[in-house]
Formats: structure tokens, sequence, C-alpha cells
């Protein structure tokens, strides 16, 4: 069990290893499958397991450290019905861009993934850290990573990112999904407080003002494949999600920011993302980086105490991406 003083000091290691002990533990239940290469605890969420949509939920509090609240529900986008992922957060920073985000790139000669989760903050290379985070790292002496993958790492690979994390294997705890799953819709649906924070830092401002996070998206319906599976996910959060931070700023710094934050601020805005990515060749490099942003911000100001909205939900191109 976690020390307390490790959880007094908001290790995300460490809090999100309650969940990954009930996806480990539980797996009929959860729908997933335990295998320990080279001593490293590796689950399957959705490779070959089955996965689900609570595992979703349990894979998106783990990618979040242990420092939000995520759950199910249904909600209104501008007059579609549709299931939601609702994320809660009042350490946004930690939880969001120390952990959640899909900020490193696992590559090795037989092995590629998109890797979130708190072990970022135990591996602590990536220039976000130094340039956003004030160098912060995880020290607990364990770490656990979420992996975006149609496949499964192997033994080498998995005792590869041990070593990177600087934990022994026996504390190293790897979690896969593919994009196309139910736990992958989930996931992914989940990283709205994330993505309009990534923006506000791409934007140049100090996200240390931002106090908390509230966000909302549709989970995506899952699709025989990949491809359809990134548009789908891509598009629940240019056009379907909204966000609310709270902070303590200038009104007039943050009426200034507002309209840059939101999706239909980018020049690539406007069309299913998949005809986007098709257009830009498939790579990612060529679409406007300013496109990745929440469909829809709120801002409040506690300072004083008044609130500014901009951006807007669009149901015609959710619609048409959920083959509706």
């Amino acid at each position: 069990m976690p020390r307390l003083e490790d959880v007094c000091a908001l290790s995300p290691n460490l809090l999100a290893l309650p969940y990954v002990r009930q996806l480990a533990d539980q797996p009929e239940r959860y729908g997933t499958a335990l295998t320990k290469p080279g001593g490293v605890t590796l689950v399957d969420c959705g490779v070959k397991a089955k996965g689900g949509w609570e595992t979703g939920v349990l894979f998106a509090n783990i990618c979040l450290g242990g420092l939000a609240s995520v759950s199910l529900t249904w909600a209104d986008f501008d007059g579609l019905r549709w299931p939601a992922v609702e994320v809660v957060t009042d350490h946004p920073l930690r939880a969001c861009m120390a952990s959640q985000y899909a900020g490193w790139m696992v590559k090795t000669d037989s092995y590629f993934a998109m890797g979130s989760g708190p072990a970022r903050a135990a591996y602590s290379n990536e220039e976000l850290f130094a340039k956003k985070l004030g160098g912060y790292k995880d020290t607990a002496g364990t770490a656990v990573l979420c992996l975006e993958a149609g496949g499964l790492p192997d033994e080498q690979t998995c005792l590869w990112l041990a070593e990177r994390c600087g934990v022994a294997p026996g504390n190293m705890y790897i979690l896969v999904a593919p994009t196309a799953s139910p736990v992958g819709s989930v996931q992914i649906a989940a990283r709205s407080v994330e993505t309009g924070l990534h923006k506000l830092a791409e934007l140049g401002y100090d996200i240390g003002k931002v106090e908390s996070g509230w966000g909302l998206a549709p989970a995506p319906p899952v699709p025989g494949d990949d491809m359809v599976a990134l548009g789908r996910t891509n598009d629940a959060i240019l056009y379907g999600t909204t966000v609310h931070y709270t902070l303590k700023d200038e009104d007039s710094n943050l009426e200034a920011l507002l309209p840059q934050i939101p999706s239909c601020a980018s020049r690539d805005y406007g069309e299913p993302f998949g005809d986007i990515f098709k257009r830009a060749g498939y790579d990612f490099y060529k679409i406007d980086p300013l496109l990745f942003s929440p469909a829809k911000v709120l801002l409040s100001n506690r300072g004083t105490a008044h609130s500014f909205t901009a951006g807007e939900i669009r149901k015609d191109l959710l619609e048409r991406s959920f083959g509706l």
C-alpha cells in the first residue's frame, strides 16, 4: 500500500495504483488480461482482451494519476443526446500535464506507442517538464504507464521502459488499449481538460494560474479500425467538448486570450478530422497545431468573479463523424 507521506505528496504514480490493481485483480469483471513479462505488470485493456466502458473509466483515472474524478453520463450536445465522459480536477497541472498528456513517444526496434499516464513524471525527460512544469519529477519509485497501441509490448520493451523510468521491473505497471476500443473511446474523451491546458501552454499562457478544470466530451462509438477511431476521437474533442477553468488573472488578459483557445480559431477547423488528416497526407505535422483544442471554453476568474466563454458545439460534424 502507498505510504501516507507519499500520498500526501500527491504522487500520481502511487495514487494511480489502486485503479491499476482493480483492473489487474478483477479480469473477469473488467475484461482485462494480466501478464508479467520480466516481472513487469502488463495489463491488456483491449488489445486481445475485451475491455469495456467501466474499464475505460479506470484507465482514464490512471492516466490522470488518481488526481481527478472521471465519470460516464449522458449529455446534450447542441441537440444531440449522447453518452459522455466528465472529468473534474483540482490539480490540473499534475493530473493533466505531468500525467495524462500523451507526450512520450515510445519507440523501440520492435514496438511503437504513444505513452501517457503518471510514468511520464517518473521518466520526466520531456521538454514540457522543464519548460512548463518547473522540472517536476515523481520519485516515488513506482511507475504506471498507459499506452495507446494496437499491440502489446514484448519483454524487452517492458524492461526498457522500467529502466527509463528508473524503477525496478516489479514496480513497473503498463496498461495498453487501442484507439478503436471502448477503453480508447473513454480515455481519449477524458482528455478534455488536458487538451485545453495544452492549448493554453502553446499560446504562451502561464498555466500555473489555472486552479481547477471541468470538462465534458462525447464518448465516440467504437469503429472497426484505428484510423476511423482516430477521426472520431479527435472530432469528439474538436467539435463536442466543453471545458471550464477556474483561475486568477486580469480580466483584460482573459478577454484577449479567450478567442484563441477553442478549435474554431484554427485555419483547419470545420471538417471531420479524418478528412483533415487525409488532406494533410496523414502527417500530423502538416495540420495546424492550434486545431487541437476543445470546441467550447469557459473561463471563471476567481479574482473578479467574472466569467467568459468562446467557441461552439458542432452537432452537424459530430453526427457526420459518428455515422448518424
